[in-house]
């Protein structure tokens, strides 16, 4: 392909208690148009939503640019040169899974651009850039996602979500990094947390494909949520309010964003949301998507 235009959707990790581990996609979609040129690199950031492009850089360092040379370096093919045009929608720094859609558009365009179709290879360039999978596997298969590393290597498999769910996404103004939060975490945790949390993540994945009405107590977590309430305490506070009113909600991610998995697509009436923006986003089913460009 000298033209092509690939979609990847935002990704909601942790999902309570399935810590590095459980992903799921959601229908907010990043667009990047590439087209091949004369040699030379070409970037354009477009605010589709985010209000994060004077963050993004346009040389380079970009994020999709690194992933698709990666992937060219992977499959023995010399990037040629080319003009990126990234649609953004997926808030950044919000634990919506901004960085890992990147990569995932980036890799998949390296392989179309080499003629190749996605393999399992895939999920090892992606992860390598975070160095954990449960993003980058739901924003590359849709749906829910379980992921884990095992001998050296990235592994996920895909899990069907209940047709019933209906995610809302509350997402604050400000922002958190993956780095900075995973700093609040101990070294250690007690042996009976360890243990209700790994139930409790056991039980997320029937809950989350078959037993929808289990997910308040599926979406318990004692490993890592209490723990970064100093980064973002009115997040916590509506998580806690939320649950209190029978809605099994989260921190996506690493926060600050609260992810609430409602059947009904609202939340309660009364909820105090001022300062956040609240959005129905449905389970994306389909995954990173890559087609001939116009």
């Amino acid at each position: 392909m000298t033209s092509l235009r690939v979609t990847v959707p935002a990704s909601t990790a942790n999902l309570g208690p399935g810590f590095d581990t459980l992903g799921m996609a959601l229908g907010l979609r990043d667009v990047v148009e590439v087209l091949v040129t004369e040699p030379g690199l070409k970037v354009e950031v477009l605010d589709a939503g985010a209000g994060d492009v004077g963050d993004v850089p346009t040389d380079g360092t970009h994020l999709v640019v690194r992933a698709l040379r990666r992937a060219c370096e992977h499959l023995g093919v010399e990037m040629p040169g080319l003009h990126l045009r990234c649609h953004n929608a997926i808030p950044h720094a919000r634990g919506l899974g901004s960085s890992a859609a990147a990569v995932v558009a980036g890799v998949a365009a390296g392989y179309a651009l080499a003629g190749r179709g996605l393999d399992d290879t895939v999920l090892q360039l992606a992860a390598e850039f975070e160095g954990h999978a449960d993003n980058a596997a739901a924003s590359l298969h849709g749906g829910v996602a379980i992921a884990w590393r095992a001998d050296g290597r990235y592994h996920a498999e895909r899990v069907e979500p209940h047709p019933a769910l209906r995610p809302v996404v509350a997402v604050p103004a400000e922002r958190s990094s993956t780095h900075a939060t995973r700093g609040l975490l101990p070294e250690r945790v007690p042996h009976a947390d360890a243990a209700f949390t790994a139930g409790r993540a056991a039980l997320a994945v029937h809950a989350l494909t078959a037993r929808p009405d289990l997910l308040l107590p599926a979406t318990e977590d004692r490993l890592h949520q209490d723990y970064r309430e100093p980064a973002y305490p009115a997040s916590l506070r509506l998580l806690r309010d939320l649950r209190e009113r029978g809605v099994p909600a989260t921190i996506s991610g690493a926060g600050p964003t609260v992810l609430a998995l409602t059947t009904t697509g609202i939340l309660p009436p009364g909820t105090v949301v001022d300062g956040f923006e609240v959005t129905e986003l449905p389970v994306d089913p389909i995954g990173v998507q890559v087609t001939a460009g116009e």
